[in-house]
């Protein structure tokens, strides 16, 4: 079990953004912001400096992809998880190259967002561990 983390959600679609609420609550993570879109995401992130982000790849107004490299841009070590659709391989692999920390496929379930949060947070402890390792 991961423990509790901030989470800020971003998806276009308030029911999903509701259910992927509810699923992170009842895993014991905090929802710190909800936003309906990229531009949203980027003027939220320094505001509530969020654990980690569940990031939707397809959105009006900006994408889930460029979203998370402004944000990435501006804060490097911030974690992000894609959530994505079925047949949406191509922008996975494009998100995950831009520094995406790995998704999750809807329809979403507890156990698949526990299990991505769970290696999202293993990918970023290792990382850490291998730069304090480097330095020392």
């Amino acid at each position: 079990m991961t423990p509790p983390l901030n989470i800020m959600v971003v998806d276009d679609s308030l029911i999903m953004a509701q259910k992927l609420s509810l699923l992170l609550r009842g895993l014991g993570h905090e929802v710190v912001r909800v936003c309906k879109n990229g531009t949203e995401a980027i003027q939220s992130y320094p505001i509530c400096k969020p654990h980690l982000v569940t990031m939707d790849i397809t959105m009006p107004e900006m994408d889930g992809i460029t979203a998370m490299t402004a944000i990435l841009g501006e804060n490097p070590h911030a974690r992000i998880l894609m959530v994505t659709s079925h047949g949406q391989e191509a922008m996975v692999v494009r998100a995950l190259d831009a520094g995406a920390l790995g998704y999750v496929l809807k329809p979403v379930t507890a156990a698949g967002l526990e299990k991505s949060i769970r290696r999202a947070m293993e990918q970023t402890s290792r990382e850490a561990t291998e730069v304090k390792q480097r330095s020392a």
